[in-house]
Order: C-alpha cells, then structure tokens, then sequence
C-alpha cells in the first residue's frame, strides 16, 4: 500500500503556488513649459497661450511572477511610430522589456501640443514653432522612458480587479439614426494588499474635442478633468485614461471648458461607483502577442496629385507636395505599417490594442467575434498614423475615410480590404494569447 502510494505521488503532479502580483504606478508631467503650436484644428492660427491645467504621461507596471507589462498613457494627440519606437527600443535595452509587453496609448486631445511628425500636413510653422515642436518631441522621448521606469520601479504586491460601468456622452458624429456607439466605460483597480487604491485605469470610446480650435490652452479635455478628479476623489492613486474606438465619436454638448469639466465628472463619478462596488478579481496570467502589418491604400497616380498642387487648397497642396517627391524618389507611398497587439491579463481579461484612429465597429465586431473573454479593444495605441475606417465607414466616405487623409499626410483612402486585413491579424494575436 505504501509502495502504490509512493508510485501515485510521483506521477500527480505538483500544482505550483501563483506568485505574487506585483505593481507600480507613475506619472510624469508633459506640459510643454513654453508657447507650442497645438494639434488636432486646422483652424488655429497661433501657438497656446497658457495652461487650463497640466498634461501627464502615466505608467501602470504589473508583474505576474514570471513577465511584466506595462500600459503607458499620454494626455496627446497621438505617438507616432517615431516616437514609439524610439521609446520601445530604450525601454527594452533599459528595462528588459519586450516590444509586445508595453502598450502606448494616446487620449486625442485635441488641446495638447503637436507631436511630430504626427499630422504635420496640418501646420505651417515658422521655423522658431518647428524648433519648439522639435524640442518637445525629444524631451517627450525621455519622459516617456523615464516614466516606465519609476513605475517598475515602484512594483510592490498588488491585486487587480475589472468592473464595467457606462457613460452616455459620446454620439456618433456621422450618423445619429444608426448609433453605433459604445458606452462601455471598463475600469481595472489595483490595490495594495490592505484594499488601498495605488492605481485605476478606466478608458472610455470618445473623441477629447469638447473644447474647440478657438481654445488656446493646453489641457487634456474631458479625459484629463476626469483623470484629476479621480486622484482628488483617491488621494495618493495614479488615475490612467486609455482610449478606446472612438474615432468616430464625439462628446456632446461640446464648445465650453463648461462641458469639459462636465464630462470628465461624469466619468469620474461612474469609475469612483464601480471601485466602491463588487469588482471582478484578475487573477493574473500574462500572456502578449504583437504583429505589425501592411495596409494598402488605393490606387493612386502622379498626375492626380499634380493636379492638386494646382487645384487644391493648402493643406492639400502641402499634401501633394510630399506625394510627388515621394514619386519622385521613386518610393511612392502605398501602403502604412500597422501594430496589432494582444495583452491577456488573464484567462478571462484582454486587451486588443490597434494602432491609429479606429471607428467603433472595430470594438463592436471583436466582440461579437470573441463573446467568450472579456475584450476591452483600444485604439490609439503605439502608433497614429491616419484614421482606420470599417468597410461600412470608408464606402460612406467623408472625413474619416477620405479627407483627413490630407491632414496625416497619406496619399488617399484605404483599399476595400483594410477591414479584413486588419481582422486576420486580430484574430492571429488573439489565438497567440489563448483567446478563442
């Protein structure tokens, strides 16, 4: 009997004790420290003229024993790839941090500084606003690397949970009789192991442009107001904003700081409901996936853009310009690179991170392609290239799909299979990370 127990315990196998999660939380001031031409309007005609309130990076750092991952934030129009790159390549010599185990994501506020070469067919600057956008992109660089590092290194034991509530601000600016919107307002807290808050990270599918292109002072519109209400309301917390899908979304009513201060409340008054309520606990298994893809644009020609430095107007002259020395060079731009990446917290929690301006149908049909996790779908995220129209949104045409394509400094409209391009490889990262 001895020798048969002896027999079975060595082939039951032995269930190893889940590690500890670890986490830190950091924030980094990036309010430009001096006038800055700001993105996001056409319309504007001058550099910022002071601060409504001071923009951040922030980085959330989680540990699961085994690998870590971390999810930075900006109060910003948008990271180029320029820009990511150059932060992903100091992160992972500095920090032994692996290209798909860091996520960058951008809130869109249309009241931050530009971020080059980030929508630069939009600007005509003199070459002492050049310098100032050249410097701040370099400094932006360093804040970046510097913020992931004090988040790892603030990791100390942590739990992590998820709730969802709803916000009911945003509207689809092109078609209110459809509506398709996505209120979904997913909030993650993380705790220190006495139930203190360290950091929440809550995200929301809406444009940040209630304040318009006459507003001159750098501020993080609703996201940023929403962001420090939080930390009044949790004192000594980290409050991170994530984008979602929402590029085709805008908040309503929009035009006074009024409706900014408004809806940053909203939301922060539904995010603070969800921590003081039942929340879901995380249990950590970390898993990342990561593809980088081409999308092709549609046929283009030399003399099409010929015939728009003669006929357009600036932006589309400047537009051109680029378009006919890219010919000339013999590279003409047909295609754009684009990040696709997957994070699996847990068995049941992912992230799908889509680089550019992505409407909501994204969210809307990853979901319904993947009903058995619980999918949060950002986008926004390690690179902003152009707007990424659905199949439906690009044969309606219009700005998303086809004018702000000018203001990116792209040579024109996606083809008709971006959607499905972009979809396989969705469906690839997210097989590479378990999710069915």
């Amino acid at each position: 009997m001895l020798r048969l127990l002896s027999l079975l315990l060595l082939v039951i196998p032995v269930q190893a004790k889940p590690k500890q999660l670890r986490a830190g939380a950091a924030k980094i001031d990036i309010t430009p420290s001096v006038p800055i031409w700001m993105s996001g309007y056409a319309a504007r005609t001058k550099p910022s003229e002071g601060v409504a309130h001071p923009i951040y990076a922030k980085a959330l750092a989680l540990d699961d024993g085994r690998q870590k991952i971390v999810i930075v934030t900006t109060d910003l129009i948008g990271l180029p790839r320029a820009v990511s790159d150059a932060v992903a390549a100091r992160a992972a010599k500095q920090y032994n941090l692996d290209r798909s185990h860091l996520m960058l994501n951008s809130s869109h506020t249309h009241s931050g500084p530009v971020v080059r070469p980030n929508l630069m067919t939009m600007y005509f600057l003199t070459a002492e606003q050049r310098q100032a956008v050249d410097d701040y992109a370099l400094k932006l660089t360093d804040n970046l690397v510097s913020v992931i590092g004090a988040a790892i290194g603030d990791l100390a034991p942590a739990s992590l949970s998820l709730a969802h509530g709803s916000a009911p601000f945003a509207i689809n600016r092109r078609n209110r009789e459809i509506k398709p919107i996505d209120h979904d307002v997913p909030v993650f807290a993380v705790r220190a192991p006495d139930g203190k808050l360290r950091a929440v990270l809550f995200a929301y599918a809406c444009h940040n442009t209630t304040l318009g292109g006459d507003f001159y002072q750098i501020n993080g519109d609703y996201a940023g107001f929403a962001q420090s209400d939080l930390e009044e309301m949790n004192p000594g917390a980290v409050a991170l904003f994530m984008l979602l899908c929402g590029a085709d979304q805008n908040p309503a009513p929009r035009g006074k700081i009024e409706n900014a201060r408004d809806h940053g409340k909203t939301l922060a008054t539904e995010v603070n409901r969800l921590l003081q309520g039942s929340m879901k606990p995380v249990q950590p298994e970390f898993k990342t996936a990561w593809q980088s893809i081409e999308l092709s644009f549609a046929p283009h020609t030399r003399e099409q853009f010929e015939q728009e430095q003669r006929t357009g107007n600036r932006f589309q002259k400047q537009r051109a310009t680029e378009m006919l020395r890219a010919y000339d060079e013999r590279r003409p731009i047909r295609s754009t690179t684009y990040p696709v990446q997957a994070i699996r917290f847990s068995k049941s929690v992912t992230l799908l991170a889509l680089g550019g301006e992505v409407v909501v149908d994204y969210a809307l049909r990853t979901k319904k392609e993947f009903p058995n996790t619980d999918l949060i779908v950002a986008g926004y995220s390690n690179d902003v290239m152009c707007y990424i129209p659905s199949k439906r949104v690009l044969h309606e045409g219009g700005y998303e799909a086809v004018d702000s394509m000018i203001y990116y400094g792209q040579p024109g409209p996606f083809s008709d299979e971006v959607e499905e391009t972009i979809f396989r490889s969705i469906h690839t990262v997210l097989g590479r990370v378990g999710v069915k």
